[in-house]
């Protein structure tokens, strides 16, 4: 996992292909965001293409509020588009949250919500 922040401000988390996303990882990620940001709230786009699977575990840790004020979940395939989308309609998201196949249009929509 990678979390870093762009001059702007927006804040890219990247998981490895084939990380299997468990509470623990998501309660680790989440903090470093949290740490990135500081006492700001900025725009997330969270890379997460080919990720294995997102336990029930961490899509609890990550319907919980944090410092991301527009989170935008970028996957590549139709796998990835059903974990975003289960994650997205179990429980409703603290932010604006949206799945895209596109980077250019995610990095879009998450500096339009500023």
């Amino acid at each position: 996992m990678d979390v870093a922040a762009e001059p702007d401000g927006l804040v890219r988390l990247s998981w490895s292909p084939g990380t299997r996303v468990t509470g623990e990882l998501a309660e680790i990620a989440m903090a470093r965001v949290d740490a990135v940001n500081g006492d700001t709230e900025n725009p997330l786009l969270v890379a997460m293409r080919l990720t294995a699977e997102v336990t029930r575990d961490a899509r609890m840790v990550f319907a919980r509020k944090c410092s991301a004020n527009r989170i935008a979940l970028l996957g590549s395939s139709a796998v990835d588009r059903v974990m975003a989308n289960f994650a997205l309609g179990v429980r409703t998201q603290p932010v604006p949250t949206r799945f895209f196949t596109d980077e250019a249009a995610a990095l879009d929509w998450l500096r339009r919500g500023r």
